[in-house]
C-alpha cells in the first residue's frame, strides 16, 4: 500500500463527496487536490456515477502524490446502461485498494433520465453488492424517498453502512433514514436560504456519529460565501465554510464538529490506519 508525505501538520475534514472526474476538473484535479490537502482536507472522497467515471476515479486515485479515495457505482440518472455484465465489473472494481464504497446508487424519480424501473433493477444490484462486499453505500435520492426506503429495510440488516448522500430532504425523511441507522452528508445546500433553511432546525437531531461533509464540488457552491466567487465552480476548500455554517445552525465548536465528523468518515470508510 503506498504511503502520503503529510504537506500539513493535522489533516482536519474529510470531504466526502467530490465529483473530480467532472470535466470542469480535467485540467487541474490534480491542483485541486493537492490545495485540499494542504488546507487540511484530506482525503478526498471521489463520486463514481458510470462505468466511465468509476474507471477515471480509481486512475485518479493511483497516480495522485495525496491521498485520495473513490466510490464505484451507477448513479440512478444512468441506470438505463447497468446490464448483467454491470455487476461483474463492478465486483471487480469493488476489490481496488483505493474503492471505499458502493455508489453513488439509488432512486431520482425528479426528471428521469433513466425510466423508474431501470433504476429500481439497478439500485437493487448495487445493493446486493454491498452486501457482498461488506462495503457501505453511498446514496443518492430525489423525489423516491418511500421506493427507496422500502428497498433499504429490505437489506439493511446484511449492509454494513450507508450514508444519505447530499440530504436536502423533510424532518420525516431524516428520522426515517436515522431510523434505519443510516450516516447523513450535508453540503452547502445549508447555505442555500431559497432551498436549504427547512435543514437549520434538523441539524441539531443528527447524531455526531452520523454526520458527514461534503461539498458535492464542482456542483452547490454555497451561496453565501462572501465576497463572491468569481468562478461557479465549487471546490473542496469551501468546506470550511459548510463547518462554520453548522457551528452556527448548532451551537457547537466548529473544531469539535471538524474532530467528530472526521473521525465518523474514517470509520465509515474504514480508512482508520491507512493514512
Amino acid at each position: 500500500m503506498r504511503t502520503f508525505a503529510p504537506q500539513n501538520a493535522e489533516q482536519v475534514l474529510i470531504d466526502i463527496g467530490v465529483n473530480l472526474s467532472d470535466s470542469s476538473f480535467e485540467k487541474d484535479w490534480q491542483d485541486v487536490a493537492i490545495q485540499a490537502h494542504t488546507a487540511g482536507i484530506s482525503p478526498l472522497i471521489l463520486t463514481g456515477t458510470n462505468m466511465r467515471e468509476n474507471h477515471q476515479c480509481l486512475q485518479m486515485c493511483e497516480k495522485s502524490s495525496v491521498p485520495l479515495y473513490t466510490t464505484a457505482g451507477v448513479h440512478p440518472h444512468s441506470a438505463s446502461e447497468y446490464t448483467p455484465d454491470t455487476s461483474q465489473q463492478l465486483r471487480e472494481l469493488l476489490k481496488a485498494e483505493y474503492v471505499v464504497a458502493v455508489g453513488e446508487a439509488g432512486l431520482d424519480f425528479n426528471r428521469n433520465f433513466s425510466t423508474p424501473e431501470e433504476q429500481i433493477y439497478a439500485f437493487e444490484q448495487q445493493l446486493e453488492l454491498a452486501v457482498e462486499t461488506g462495503l457501505p453505500l453511498f446514496l443518492h435520492e430525489r423525489d423516491a424517498h418511500q421506493k427507496q426506503l422500502e428497498m433499504l429495510k429490505a437489506y439493511r440488516k446484511n449492509i454494513s453502512a450507508a450514508v444519505a448522500h447530499c440530504f436536502t430532504g423533510t424532518r420525516e425523511e431524516l428520522y426515517n433514514y436515522l431510523d434505519l441507522d443510516l450516516h447523513i452528508g450535508i453540503t452547502g445546500w445549508i447555505c442555500d436560504e431559497r432551498r436549504g433553511s427547512h435543514l437549520h432546525p434538523l441539524l441539531k437531531d443528527i447524531p455526531a456519529d452520523r454526520l458527514m461533509l461534503e461539498t458535492d464540488a464542482p456542483y452547490l457552491l454555497p451561496r453565501d460565501i462572501r465576497p463572491k466567487p468569481k468562478s461557479r465552480r465549487n471546490s473542496p476548500l469551501n468546506l470550511p465554510h459548510i463547518l462554520q455554517v453548522i457551528a452556527e445552525l448548532t451551537g457547537k465548536p466548529a473544531e469539535q464538529i471538524a474532530t467528530e465528523s472526521r473521525a465518523t468518515s474514517l470509520k465509515f470508510f474504514n480508512l482508520q490506519g491507512r493514512l
